[in-house]
């Protein structure tokens, strides 16, 4: 493989100009979550001028096809994510969101720049590889219930089946020119969870005549931690946090009701539903027990991300030969949550991580923050590696 790793390097630094302007145009460009009308006809015309034919899934998805010309009835399916999010980026940066409130701020215009990187780079290269590659260019990543539920439920995993499903996803901790990769469970399965706790408000003065709704709240909040503490397997990695608690009193008034919202974590999917059962059951039970009532619903979000040990091994192996093994770097658990998790788990999935941080040049925010941003030069590691890894595993 070592010529073609060289002439996908020489296409990756041939694109590389070209990748930063349509990266730097989606940047500039961001819309939110199954509304990405613009960027999914930006992606159409790019796919348009290359050659290569597409459908539309999803709405707003796109999922081309790009066949090589040696004979093979395999097939790759690559992934990439189009949706912004609700963020109001710093100002000051010639390429920074011209929509204002919404923001790239989770590298989704990396991801689609790359893919279609990756699309020009196969084209130019069909005649060295036989078999598909399905490049998926999906929405809504952000927002429940997943473009990528959606996209599977209408058949982005049908005609033709994939043999794996591969992604990659920024990284700002991992610096620029070094990737991450975990085999088996990666990331964890994600809830919402909005509970209202409502009581008899009154005078704070006289907390015996009112059923005191922030004080049962307290109760239920610190008895959902033996959830975590004392029901879950120690041996699963559980979170169970509540990020807003809205009790609308005063100092001396007891509210008639107090309003939550968190989320639960997990890495096991039966767990995950007897954990549902023990949350509603224990809030709704303390409250019940001291006069008041609780109305708790568990909104069930994306499930748990496993990379499929095989492929994820071959993966990395092809990155260790692309970017030499010093650059590649094993990955721990990661409680976030991500909507790939859905072709995991109904296919062999890879999902990795591109560095994307750069610490000499100031750039290493977090992602889902105003100043979140990424040294370009990821673009180019981007493209090339995922072409070269869907190569090695078509001609394997």
């Amino acid at each position: 493989m070592t010529n073609i790793k060289h002439e996908i390097q020489q296409l990756a630094k041939e694109f590389f100009a070209e990748i930063v302007d349509i990266r730097r145009h989606l940047h500039r460009n961001p819309e939110l979550s199954f509304e990405e009308y613009n960027t999914s006809a930006f992606v159409k015309a790019v796919l348009d001028k290359i050659g290569i034919p597409y459908t539309s899934m999803a709405n707003t998805g796109v999922v081309a096809l790009l066949k090589g010309d040696l004979p093979s009835d395999k097939v790759i399916a690559l992934r990439a994510d189009m949706d912004a999010l609700p963020i109001t980026e710093v100002e000051g940066r010639p390429y920074g969101s011209q929509n204002k409130g919404v923001m790239h701020a989770c590298g989704h215009d990396v991801h689609t720049s790359s893919l279609l990187g990756v699309a020009k780079i196969l084209y130019a290269l069909k005649s060295k590889f036989g078999g598909t590659v399905k490049l998926i260019f999906q929405p809504g990543e952000e927002k429940l219930p997943g473009g990528a539920s959606l996209m599977i439920k209408e058949g982005v995993l049908t005609n033709p089946e994939p043999n794996a499903v591969i992604g990659q996803h920024v990284m700002p901790f991992i610096e620029v020119g070094k990737v991450g990769f975990r085999a088996g469970q990666y990331m964890a399965s994600c809830d919402e969870l909005f509970m209202t706790v409502r009581g008899r408000g009154g005078h704070g003065a006289q907390p015996h005549q009112n059923i005191d709704p922030i004080a049962i709240t307290a109760q239920i909040i610190s008895a959902l931690q033996q959830v975590v503490s004392r029901f879950a397997d120690p041996r699963i990695p559980t979170v169970l946090s509540w990020g807003k608690i809205v009790g609308n009193g005063a100092t001396n008034i007891i509210p008639n009701e107090v309003y939550l919202e968190g989320t639960f974590r997990t890495f096991n999917e039966e767990w995950r539903a007897a954990a549902h059962d023990k949350i509603v059951k224990i809030a709704t039970g303390i409250a019940e027990s001291m006069g008041a009532s609780c109305d708790i619903e568990v909104r069930k979000g994306y499930p748990y991300l496993v990379n499929e040990p095989q492929l994820t091994s071959a993966a990395r192996k092809a990155a260790e030969e692309y970017l030499g093994a010093e650059n590649v770097v094993g990955l721990d658990l990661w409680p976030a949550a991500e909507d790939f998790s859905y072709y995991s788990q109904v296919a062999n999935a890879c999902f990795y991580r591109l560095g994307t941080g750069n610490k000499a040049k100031g750039i290493q925010s977090a992602v889902h923050t105003p100043t979140f941003d990424i040294d370009e030069d990821a673009l180019e590691i981007g493209m090339g590696l995922m072409a070269f890894i869907a190569i090695t595993q078509l001609n394997q």
